[in-house]
């Protein structure tokens, strides 16, 4: 077992997320992960001692995924805020418009764990958004944009509410309409 773990412990977060994304946190069993990992219950506990320590870790690989994704989506555009809000909202419009798309996991798993505030999955998701509001302001500053730090948190908002709607409602243009609302609060700032 020595010579797969890394292996072994990567086809085990991606099943998991896999399940994970599609049904849930509560809906998945330890089973259902080994099953789709190709491996025994046994084996996942011999990589984490819990569930819950499965969950914390797919959010972690997550995370940076989807730091990498948000750089890649602003990368192309020009340096001016306006164009760094018209990439980031239209390509999580594209995004949210796939057959597949059930959200922000984060999102989704933090609404399904709301009553237990400690578990390590929603520090996971709270460390994330957070880190999406500073990458933000950020490159809102980089790009010249002042008052970038209320700015991006009013795009956080805005992501959250347009992306939680268009589940909802099976319907992007939420997303741009949030779109056109931080341009108009990204004009704002510049008055």
């Amino acid at each position: 077992m020595g010579n797969d773990r890394p292996d072994t412990r990567k086809r085990i977060l991606e099943g998991a997320y896999e399940l994970f994304y599609r049904q849930g946190f509560t809906r998945v069993s330890v089973d259902a992960i080994a099953d789709r990992a190709g491996v025994t219950k046994r084996t996942v506990y011999y990589h984490f001692d819990s569930k819950d320590e499965v969950i914390a870790e797919v959010l972690e690989v997550q995370h940076l995924h989807l730091m990498r994704q948000f750089d890649d989506w602003v990368d192309a555009a020009s340096d001016e805020p306006s164009d760094l809000i018209v990439s980031l909202f239209s390509n999580l419009e594209a995004w949210a418009a796939r057959p597949e798309w059930l959200g922000s996991g984060f999102t989704r798993i933090t609404a399904e764990l709301a009553d237990l505030k400690g578990h390590p999955a929603r520090r996971v998701a709270s460390r994330h958004k957070a880190a999406v509001e500073t990458w933000l302001s950020e490159r809102l500053a980089a790009a010249g944009c002042k008052g970038a730090g209320t700015l991006a948190g009013q795009c956080m908002v805005l992501i959250e509410g347009c992306m939680s709607l268009a589940l909802i409602h099976g319907d992007t243009a939420y997303i741009a309409t949030a779109k056109e609302a931080a341009l108009l609060l990204a004009d704002s700032m510049e008055d």
